[in-house]
């Protein structure tokens, strides 16, 4: 009987886990890292779970019969690819399981930045009305706006299609061009990286955290953007210089940001960005919700299934497929 052993996580439910199993099929839940997991590996064709540093090459000579490590995130920036390539193991990850998710949090955070959200809510809490104050609350429409997407995968296909409902002027960059008639389709257009970020009044980054995108966005790129701008990042915070973005959103060179990742996860409390009053951060949670769940272990399953009857696995990163 083949066996997946699951990593134990907060994000998670390992009696979702056990309901959707397929038959035939033995599951061994174990916190990722510990002796146990490591035990429960090596005894498993399948491994399912989250990119972790930890699957090196100790851990598959240790975990001789592994076949597939199957992720539940679309991210894989902690993963220790060359091991895996050396191991023969595919990596996949979760096949766009989280990518509905992820594009409205992205719209969500244009929202709340636009409309100053969580200052309305802080100033209506604690009785500091501001109902009709249009001069000194400047808030803004995201129709007729132009969104600048960078990285036009699943998830930046998803957030063109809901940036197009609200009426907005949609423009991307992406080192691989969509066909014409997928632009066509999407309501899209192709500019440079330096043409979306001087001429877009927000800029949406969803890109995988690579050696050239780290930092894809610092002080010269933020320079380029027009000072009324926005910046979203919903993908891997390293994306961003954060003392650049700081610094620009400090002085007003740029009109403020919605993160929901951070260099340093969690972010210490002497981090700059969370005292900032332009600045709308959540806990790198746009990802998990609890509709996508069975989602993810549907995809993990599925390919799970796939190899254990001799196909070849779905969604194996690019850098091994």
């Amino acid at each position: 009987m083949p066996t997946i052993t699951l990593m134990a996580n907060p994000l998670n439910e390992p009696a979702l886990a056990r309901e959707l199993l397929p038959a035939g099929f033995e599951l061994l839940v174990a916190e990722g890292g510990t002796p146990e997991f490591a035990a429960a590996a090596a005894r498993s064709e399948f491994v399912v779970g989250y990119s972790q540093p930890y699957l090196n090459d100790a851990f598959f000579k240790a975990s001789p019969n592994l076949k597939l490590v199957q992720l539940l995130s679309a991210g894989y920036d902690r993963s220790d690819i060359e091991a895996h390539r050396r191991a023969g193991v595919p990596l996949c990850n979760n096949g766009g399981a989280n990518s509905t998710a992820v594009a409205e949090h992205a719209l969500l955070l244009m929202l709340a930045t636009c409309r100053r959200l969580p200052w309305l809510h802080a100033s209506t809490a604690a009785g500091r009305w501001r109902g009709n104050d249009i001069s000194n609350t400047k808030l803004y429409e995201l129709r007729d706006k132009t969104l600048g997407i960078i990285g036009l995968g699943t998830i930046g296909k998803k957030v063109a299609r809901l940036a197009n409902a609200f009426g907005m002027n949609v423009q991307y960059y992406d080192v691989k061009r969509v066909p014409e008639e997928t632009e066509d389709a999407l309501s899209v257009r192709f500019r440079l990286m330096k043409e979306i970020l001087r001429t877009s009044d927000i800029v949406s980054l969803h890109v995988p955290l690579l050696p050239n995108t780290r930092h894809m966005i610092g002080r010269d790129e933020i320079a380029l953007m027009q000072p009324h701008a926005y910046l979203i990042n919903t993908c891997r915070g390293p994306v961003i210089d954060e003392p650049a973005l700081t610094e620009a959103l400090s002085t007003g060179k740029l009109a403020g940001a919605g993160l929901d990742v951070f260099d340093q996860e969690p972010p210490p409390a002497d981090n700059p960005l969370l005292s900032l009053p332009n600045v709308v951060l959540t806990p790198h949670f746009a990802g998990p919700t609890w509709d996508n769940q069975v989602a993810r272990f549907r995809n993990a399953f599925d390919n799970c299934q796939r190899v254990a009857r001799g196909d070849k696995p779905l969604w194996v990163i690019p850098e091994l497929s």
